[in-house]
């Protein structure tokens, strides 16, 4: 069981934000802008190069749950960031699909 999994189970102590039946948004333990926070499947899928086909409306909605999350956070108006890293060159440290949402600061380009 990933440690994602874990949070999503209420197994480890989380801020949780927000909750759907397939995905949860909770804040970074470590974060990286004012508000940071990610939106996790409930179902593990190890990162976005392994999704499937049949992973499509699920990755839809976790797009939504992150814009709808945002607004809840009141980064409409400035705007926000959303990262998936992929694999360990891509900065991916829990093998289980996440967004990073990000926002509360101008952000700079390129990333990294």
């Amino acid at each position: 069981m990933t440690l994602f999994e874990k949070i999503a189970a209420r197994e480890i102590p989380s801020e949780i934000l927000a909750e759907g039946s397939d995905w949860i948004a909770f804040r970074d333990i470590a974060p990286q802008a004012p508000v940071h926070f990610l939106v996790v499947p409930k179902q593990c899928i190890p990162r976005i190069n392994e999704a499937k086909e049949s992973d499509s409306i699920l990755l839809g909605t976790l797009l939504e749950a992150a814009a709808s999350t945002a607004r809840q956070e009141g980064l409409s108006a400035s705007g926000y960031r959303v990262v998936i890293n992929n694999g360990p060159d891509g900065g991916e440290t829990v093998p289980h699909l996440h967004l990073h949402v990000l926002g509360g600061r101008p952000m700079n380009w390129p990333p990294g």
